[in-house]
C-alpha cells in the first residue's frame, strides 16, 4: 500500500536567469547579491539598449528594471519588451509593470529580493513594495512638503520638531520622499539623504545628467554637499569604472597649481627633480572635479579654457601636446555668473563650466531633513562602537542652532558629540558643543 506520493522530479536543467537593467552599479550590485542568494544567475546591463541586446542573444527568465533609464523612455521599453518577450517575467524598481500585467511564475521571489536589496540602501525612502501588494506604485506620504526650497537670505533658526517633553530620549525617525514629487522611488540618490523637494530635484537632475558628456557646474554654500553631488554623478555616469579626480583649487598655492594639474617636466623649474603627470591627465577617461573653481587664477582659466575647448593639455616645461578624454565636473560657493560679469572670473570658461547647473542648498533650506540627517551620521559614526541615541535636551540645542557651516557642520557636531559622551549611550545637551566649530 503506498503511504506516501513521491514528488514529482524537477526536470529543469538550466538555472535561472534574471537581468538587471540601471545605469547605478549599486543597485545592481545589492540586487544581484540577494538574487544569487535565491540560487539565481544574474546579468546586468547599464541602459535599455544594453538590456534589450542581452535579452535578443538570450532570453532571461525574468528582468528587473530600475525605474529610470539613461537611453530609453522607460514606458516606451517596457511595452515593446512585454510584446517581443511575453514569457519574461517582467518587474520594475516600483513594482510591477502594469495591471494588466499577467504575474509570472517568479513575481513573489522577485518582489522579495528587491526588497530586501532596497532595504541595505541607505536612502531611507527607497523601499520596494510588500510582497503581498500587486499595487504598481509605492504610496505617497501625505504629510511631506511639496513646496521648493526658498533661497534663505540669512541663515534662520531650525525647528524641524515640536519640543519633545524633558528626560525622554528621542528615537529619529526616517521620513519618505515629499508627497506630489512625480519622481519614482528608484530615482533617489542614496548619496544625498533628505526628502525636503529641493533635494529631490537636486536627485532628478543628477539622474537626467549623469549619463551624458556635459559639463556640469554645482553651486551652494560651504559644507552642503557639492562633493557628494560630483561623485554621484561619476557614479551614476558611464565612466563609473574610470578615475575620479578631485582637486581644490583654493587649496593649492597659485604657483603651483599649473603644474598639479597640467604636469610638469623633469627641471621645468626650482624643485622639479623629475617628471610629473597632472590631474587632469591622471582623471583621462573618467570625471575631473575642480572644486572651488571660483579661485582659480585668471591667466590659468585662460588654460583651462583652451583645454575645456579642445581637449589637449601642454606640460609645464613641454613643448608636446598631450590629448584627454575627461568629463568636468566644476564647484563653486561664490555667485560665479556675476563674477564673470565683473570681470573676476572668464565669463568663456563660465558659459563652458555652466552648461548645467545644480545648486545645492543650505541646511537652512531643507530644515525638515535635520532628523534625517542626525539618523544618518549617528549610524555612520556606530560603525565601530555601539550607535548612539539623543535626548530631548541634545535634539532641542541641534533644532534651535543656526548650522552656518550647514551639512558639514552637522556631522562634525555630531561626531565631537559622540567622542565627548564616552561610553555613554545617549547624547545630551552637553556633549552638543558648538564652540568648536569652524565656519
Amino acid at each position: 500500500m503506498q503511504l506516501f506520493s513521491i514528488p514529482p522530479l524537477n526536470l529543469r536543467t538550466r538555472p535561472r536567469t534574471a537581468l538587471v537593467a540601471s545605469a547605478d552599479s549599486s543597485f545592481r550590485q545589492r540586487l544581484a547579491h540577494q538574487l544569487a542568494g535565491l540560487r539565481w544567475q544574474v546579468r546586468e546591463a547599464e541602459s535599455g539598449a544594453q538590456a534589450w541586446t542581452q535579452a535578443e542573444t538570450a532570453a532571461p527568465d525574468a528582468v528587473i528594471v530600475d525605474s529610470w533609464l539613461p537611453d530609453l523612455d522607460l514606458g516606451e521599453f517596457l511595452s515593446e519588451f512585454k510584446i517581443r518577450f511575453p514569457e519574461v517575467d517582467l518587474v520594475t524598481a516600483a513594482g510591477d509593470v502594469a495591471a494588466e500585467s499577467p504575474r509570472g511564475p517568479y513575481r513573489q521571489e522577485l518582489l522579495y529580493a528587491l526588497r530586501r536589496s532596497q532595504e541595505t540602501d541607505t536612502a531611507a525612502w527607497n523601499a520596494a513594495p510588500a510582497i503581498e501588494s500587486s499595487a504598481p506604485e509605492l504610496a505617497r506620504s501625505e504629510t511631506a512638503s511639496t513646496t521648493a526650497c526658498a533661497v534663505a537670505t540669512s541663515p534662520a533658526p531650525i525647528h524641524p520638531l515640536p519640543a519633545p517633553g524633558m528626560g525622554k530620549t528621542i528615537s529619529i525617525q526616517s521620513g519618505r520622499p515629499a508627497a506630489g514629487s512625480e519622481m519614482n522611488p528608484g530615482e533617489y540618490l542614496p548619496e544625498l539623504v533628505g526628502n525636503a523637494a529641493c533635494m529631490l530635484e537636486i536627485s532628478r537632475r543628477v539622474r537626467l545628467v549623469a549619463p551624458r558628456m556635459t559639463p556640469v557646474l554645482i553651486e551652494g554654500p560651504t559644507g552642503s554637499g557639492k562633493e557628494i553631488v560630483a561623485e554621484a554623478l561619476h557614479r551614476l555616469s558611464t565612466r563609473s569604472r574610470k578615475p575620479f579626480v578631485a582637486i581644490n583649487c583654493a587649496a593649492i598655492p597659485e604657483a603651483l597649481l599649473e603644474a598639479e594639474l597640467f604636469g610638469h617636466t623633469r627641471g621645468a623649474f626650482t624643485g622639479a627633480v623629475q617628471g610629473r603627470v597632472g590631474r587632469i591627465e591622471a582623471a583621462d577617461g573618467g570625471t575631473l572635479f575642480l572644486d572651488e573653481i571660483g579661485e582659480m587664477p585668471l591667466a590659468l582659466q585662460a588654460k583651462l579654457l583652451r583645454f575645456v575647448e579642445c581637449g589637449e593639455l601642454q606640460r609645464v616645461g613641454d613643448n608636446e601636446l598631450v590629448r584627454v578624454d575627461v568629463r568636468i565636473i566644476a564647484a563653486t560657493h561664490r555667485p560665479l555668473a556675476e563674477h564673470a560679469q565683473n570681470g573676476s572670473f572668464r565669463s568663456d570658461l563660465y558659459y563652458r563650466l555652466a552648461v548645467f547647473l545644480i545648486r545645492t542648498p543650505s541646511l537652512a533650506e531643507h530644515a525638515q531633513d535635520l532628523p534625517l540627517l542626525v539618523e544618518h551620521f549617528l549610524e555612520r559614526l556606530g560603525r565601530d562602537i555601539p550607535v548612539k541615541r539623543l535626548d530631548a535636551g541634545a535634539l532641542g540645542k541641534l533644532a534651535a542652532h543656526n548650522w552656518p557651516g550647514n551639512v558639514r557642520e552637522l556631522e562634525h557636531v555630531l561626531e565631537r558629540g559622540v567622542i565627548l559622551a564616552g561610553e555613554n549611550p545617549v547624547l545630551t545637551a552637553r556633549e552638543i558643543d558648538f564652540g568648536l566649530t569652524v565656519h
